[in-house]
């Protein structure tokens, strides 16, 4: 469940802000909870919310820093041996470590995005097996792809998140919006 997105000034703009909620989105399922229910697997799936913020976060820059950027040493090396990796928090990671990552991931989407001359500016595909030969794709097309990417996330977090323990779209804003605005209190009297 999405709040209501206001109207950017641009088409990249508008964009961004899409972008953006469907992060927030994926990021306000883990609200308030802890790393060991953060990487609760409480469906038949293998899916996490913790899991799906950390592949959020590489999905991400995967297309923004490897592909649009043509930096994918930048990159986490993936690879068969370490691929589910991406979906579950491993070592010392932590839900608000991860949290920070995706932040991290949306200020540089939005300052390279922001860098381009235009959203028309097109780049090669990487040679792998799910994209076609020779394929490129606009910046414009990679942004609407990231909204569609976070957007079926942040529904699967949803799902994940009222199989820990009820909390719903609508509640979970609620929350967050009254924590934010006792936090904007407490920073007025200080």
């Amino acid at each position: 469940m999405v709040t209501f997105v206001g109207e950017g000034n641009d088409e990249r703009e508008t964009l961004l802000m899409f972008v953006a909620e469907q992060r927030a989105a994926v990021i306000r399922a883990a609200f308030g909870l802890t790393d060991e229910q953060a990487a609760a697997r409480p469906t038949k799936s293998e899916l996490s919310v913790a899991g799906l913020i950390k592949h959020c976060t590489e999905v991400e820059r995967h297309w923004i820093v490897g592909i649009l950027s043509g930096r994918p040493q930048d990159l986490v090396p993936r690879d068969e041996s370490n691929w589910h990796d991406s979906f579950r928090m491993v070592g010392d990671e932590t839900l608000d470590g991860l949290i920070a990552a995706y932040r991290a991931a949306g200020r540089e989407t939005e300052e390279l995005v922001r860098a381009l001359p235009d959203l028309e500016v097109t780049v090669a595909l990487p040679d792998l097996p799910w994209f076609p030969p020779g394929a490129k794709r606009s910046a414009r097309w990679i942004l609407a792809h990231l909204i569609q990417e976070a957007g079926r996330h942040a529904g699967h977090a949803d799902i994940l998140r009222e199989s820990l323990d009820g909390g719903t779209s609508f509640a979970l804003i609620a929350a967050e919006r009254q924590a934010r605005e006792g936090d904007e209190q407490e920073a007025a009297t200080s």
